[in-house]
């Protein structure tokens, strides 16, 4: 690798600070978990992810806090995803797709409503009024 330049080292540091603040917890009321064990990712659980970081940095939320984890039991529903927030249930969503990832952010996280055609476990009717 060649040397860098000062204007290329200043992107680089950006860069690797913001992904260092999109694993920070601290002032973070959503978290999202994206099972990446190897049943995860055969099923696309890689691109699930990625598609997480790019929709956050699109819609500019500071709020959320991106989490890799391990298989969450479901290995026939991944890509899997689990969302915790205020105000809403906790929720695991199969089958995440980045275009469904696109859905979870603006319906789910921005709107407050649950994308049920992809929904894995569902709390009780009580309990989501």
């Amino acid at each position: 690798m060649g040397k860098l330049t000062l204007e290329e080292l200043r992107k680089l540091r950006e860069s690797t600070r913001r992904e260092i603040e999109k694993r920070e917890t601290t002032d973070k009321s959503v978290q999202v978990l994206v099972g990446m064990g190897t049943c995860g990712i055969a099923a696309g659980a890689r691109d699930t992810l990625q598609a997480f970081v790019e929709e956050i940095e699109k819609t500019g939320l500071k709020d959320i806090v991106l989490k890799p984890t391990g298989c969450m039991g479901s290995c026939y529903a991944e890509p899997t995803v689990e969302i915790s927030m205020p105000e809403m249930p906790t929720i695991l969503y199969c089958k995440v797709t980045p275009e469904v990832v696109r859905k979870i952010v603006d319906s789910h996280i921005v709107h407050k409503q649950l994308v049920n055609e992809h929904v894995l476990d569902k709390p009780a009717a009580d309990i989501l009024h």
